[in-house]
């Protein structure tokens, strides 16, 4: 399956992004302070980690702005993919921004090990702030991807790694690496307190640094598989091909294809009989009433019916 999705649900993604947006903003200051003042080598990786996911949260607004206009004559099928571009463009700068410097400063660190922190009680400070906040933000997604997941008798992350908006799985696997973030950096700056060797804080950001480049992976894989064509999952297929037979105007349907154009947005090609016998002009006009009709749907951006070859068999729904 994929792109499991509940149509309408957009205004949601929005709040989800302003949330961590402005958690990240507040973060991303208090650990470059708590960096600089300590030298931690963890606590520059979660600064940068937090400018990064503050800029991604910028660029997914703007995603959502961009793919939610209405299509025109030069793009019939909307702007939706115009949502995964953006999105593409925030977990690269997660990849460079956040990954790339995480691991950078840590590896300069094991060069170059620093010899003792300022504080460590500042560090554990932010952190534990920096928890707080995270949380509240990781709440806002999960609490977001529990109920539409429970819409479709799906598991949370079954549903959160295959929905066709981009926006919500940003942030949600955004502040789960936040977390895991937390948690390394704390780990990291524990021990070399402890241990009184710095090589502890650099390792955690390293550490960071890779998971920050696994999340954006599969976040940057993700929006490539839907700007290609990803192709509308069973459970929505069979609710078009269901509502195509239930038209008074459709005597049978050989062919069906969804592709996402956007988020919770579908463009759909099917092959039709009509009933009853026309003659060209009229046959076409009837088929543009049928994709008038089946576009009023919230979840089909654009329909276009072929005539069905005689000898094909009938579709019907499982």
């Amino acid at each position: 399956m994929s792109g499991t999705d509940d149509p309408g649900q957009q205004q949601g993604s929005v709040v989800t992004v302003v949330v961590a947006l402005v958690a990240n903003g507040l973060l991303a200051a208090a650990k470059s302070v708590a960096a600089a003042l300590t030298g931690s080598a963890a606590m520059l990786a979660e600064a940068a980690h937090s400018w990064a996911d503050t800029g991604n949260e910028v660029f997914l607004l703007v995603a959502e702005r961009r793919g939610s206009r209405p299509r025109d004559d030069q793009h019939p099928r909307g702007y939706g993919r115009a949502t995964y571009t953006w999105s593409l463009v925030a977990a690269f700068g997660l990849f460079s921004a956040g990954a790339g410097v995480s691991i950078w400063t840590g590896v300069t660190d094991l060069l170059d090990p620093v010899e003792e922190e300022v504080s460590f009680t500042i560090n554990y400070v932010v952190l534990g702030v920096a928890l707080l906040l995270e949380g509240t933000s990781f709440v806002q997604a999960a609490t977001q991807v529990r109920g539409r997941a429970l819409r479709f008798g799906l598991r949370p992350w079954r549903y959160v790694t295959r929905t066709s908006d981009p926006t919500l799985r940003a942030v949600f696997f955004e502040d789960s690496s936040a977390l895991l973030g937390i948690v390394l950096a704390a780990a990291g700056i524990a021990l070399h307190q402890l241990t009184g060797d710095a090589v502890w804080d650099a390792l955690a950001s390293i550490a960071i640094g890779l998971l920050l480049a696994a999340v954006a992976i599969f976040l940057m894989r993700r929006n490539m598989e839907y700007l290609v064509g990803e192709v509308g999952d069973p459970a929505l297929r069979e609710r078009v091909l269901t509502g195509l037979l239930e038209h008074p105007e459709v005597d049978r349907v050989t062919y069906v294809h969804l592709e996402y154009v956007g988020p919770q947005r579908v463009f759909v090609v099917a092959a039709v009989d009509l009933v009853g016998d026309d003659t060209e002009d009229h046959l076409a006009l009837r088929f543009r009433r049928v994709e008038a009709d089946l576009e009023q749907a919230v979840y089909i951006e654009d329909a276009v019916l072929t005539l069905a070859p005689p000898d094909d068999e009938g579709l019907v729904p499982r």
